[in-house]
């Protein structure tokens, strides 16, 4: 790379073509010429054929919701979500980075290493358990303000997935956890989910049997509503 190419490389293709005609002569010598030109370029920006194509690495970042408790590996959301992506055309590699039983600290703590899967798009799934734990609103919107803070730091685009409370929480608990999704999507720019669990929360047919965790036709429900959402959110590059 950076290296000149000897002008005895191209005397000796044009004499490599000699002995036809002069249009065959300059069509070989042209094509040949195209190509180590092509290569050079591929050579010089470090690219290769098969990496050249962008692809984006969605990583979620979530608790046992998307990590897919009580369900085969086949039937997590992080799974499906990628064949309804590559169902509609989107290229994308989905990253499962959901461990169930995770709260917002949890999440925040364990941030750095589980961007070692390098993605380029992290949609963040966390509260439930803070919800489930009545821990303080304040203190789960300071967590996910980290985490949004830090994946912005890295240039990583970010999506959030919010949760709404158990209504026997209260109005003022319910009223606050509810308005710090929204509040920290509108702070830091990032687009939205509303509610992750939408058409599926407190529906017995799709919910495993504690009432809490999505089954198999549940997650099907929060894949076909939240990928519209995510298609657009991939479409963001920078």
């Amino acid at each position: 790379m950076g290296s000149r190419i000897p002008l005895s490389s191209f005397i000796s293709l044009r004499r490599h073509c000699e002995g036809a005609g002069f249009v065959r002569r300059y069509s070989l010598f042209t094509l040949l010429l195209k190509r180590w030109i092509v290569a050079l370029v591929i050579i010089f920006l470090g690219l290769s054929p098969a990496t050249a194509q962008y692809v984006p690495r969605l990583m979620i970042l979530g608790d046992s919701l998307t990590a897919g408790y009580g369900l085969p590996a086949d039937q997590a959301f992080p799974l499906k979500l990628q064949a309804a992506l590559q169902a509609t055309g989107v290229q994308a590699n989905v990253i499962n980075a959901g461990v169930s039983g995770d709260t917002t600290a949890g999440g925040l703590a364990r941030l750095d290493w589980a961007l070692a899967d390098k993605p380029t798009h992290v949609l963040v799934e966390l509260g439930a358990n803070d919800m489930l734990r009545a821990v303080d609103p304040r203190v789960t919107r300071r967590n996910l303000d980290q985490i949004v803070i830090k994946l912005k730091a890295r240039g990583i685009r970010v999506m959030l997935a919010g949760i709404y409370a158990s209504p026997n929480l209260g109005k003022e608990y319910v009223d606050a956890f509810r308005n710090l999704f929204p509040g920290l999507a509108k702070k830091h720019g990032v687009p939205l989910y509303p509610f992750f669990l939408d058409g599926v929360a407190a529906v017995p047919g799709l919910n495993q049997t504690d009432g809490i965790h999505p089954n198999g036709a549940g997650v099907d429900i929060i894949v076909e509503r939240i990928l519209p959402a995510v298609t657009k959110f991939l479409s963001e590059k920078e």
